[in-house]
């Protein structure tokens, strides 16, 4: 069997003394990985770094295997990203949060935001809205469209921590302790401030902690929370 297409390279781990095993989310076949015969030679390093962009053909006898991957180059990153800080934290984070994605189904809209998160300025309200999608994609998705408690659709301002539905401020009122900001740019394309950016990466993290990274025992990502705060100083 074989295939060719193009991915976004998000991760790569030793195979033997020379090979590799590289992970890429391909358009229109989702999260895949394969191993890269010699991926650790001179000529090859440079094109397996994650945040590259890559064309890539999978080759195996039957569907399930691994299989090998032959790798080119379409755009390199790797080089600018480590030159800036946020950027580079940025792409690390994009690159861990899509590695959480099932192997083999395709997330299109996520490598598009992926791309154009990476190809961008360092943005907190667009990374929001990228873990909002993240969330969704894997069968987690937020209901930011009605009041879960009297179901109006508009003035929602707070999110339960617990169902992920949204409330609006005046059902709200008496559990303010007990829920979540939500700020209003993620229902819309407004304009957002630096409080309500870290009020929605407030959000995001603690759905992703609760839903994808608690039930899988993994910690909090590293990666992340120095962003966030890098984010914020920049702010």
């Amino acid at each position: 069997m074989e295939w060719t297409g193009e991915g976004l390279l998000i991760g790569v781990s030793h195979h033997g003394e020379s090979s590799v095993i590289a992970e890429a989310i391909v358009a229109g076949r989702g999260r895949c990985l394969g191993l890269v015969r010699g991926g650790r030679s001179m000529r090859l390093a440079p094109v397996l770094q994650p945040g590259n962009t890559i064309q890539l053909t999978w080759r195996a006898r039957l569907e399930d295997q691994l299989g090998i991957f032959i790798v080119e180059l379409l755009q390199a990153r790797a080089a600018e990203l480590i030159i800036d800080r946020l950027r580079l934290y940025l792409s690390q984070l994009i690159c861990e949060h899509l590695r959480l994605l099932p192997e083999r189904n395709p997330h299109d809209r996520l490598l598009g935001m992926a791309l154009q998160l990476i190809d961008s300025p360092p943005n907190g309200a667009a990374l929001a809205r990228f873990e909002l999608a993240l969330l969704d994609d894997l069968g987690f998705g937020l209901d930011l469209s009605q009041c879960a408690v009297t179901g109006v659709t508009d003035d929602l301002t707070y999110v339960s921590p617990k169902s992920g539905r949204a409330v609006s401020r005046a059902a709200a009122a008496p559990y303010l302790d007990r829920l979540l900001p939500l700020p209003s740019f993620l229902r819309s394309r407004g304009n957002a401030s630096p409080h309500d950016i870290a009020d929605a990466l407030h959000l995001t993290q603690h759905f992703l902690q609760a839903y994808v990274l608690g039930p899988r025992n993994l910690m909090s990502l590293a990666t992340r929370t120095t962003l966030v705060a890098l984010l914020a100083h920049k702010h």
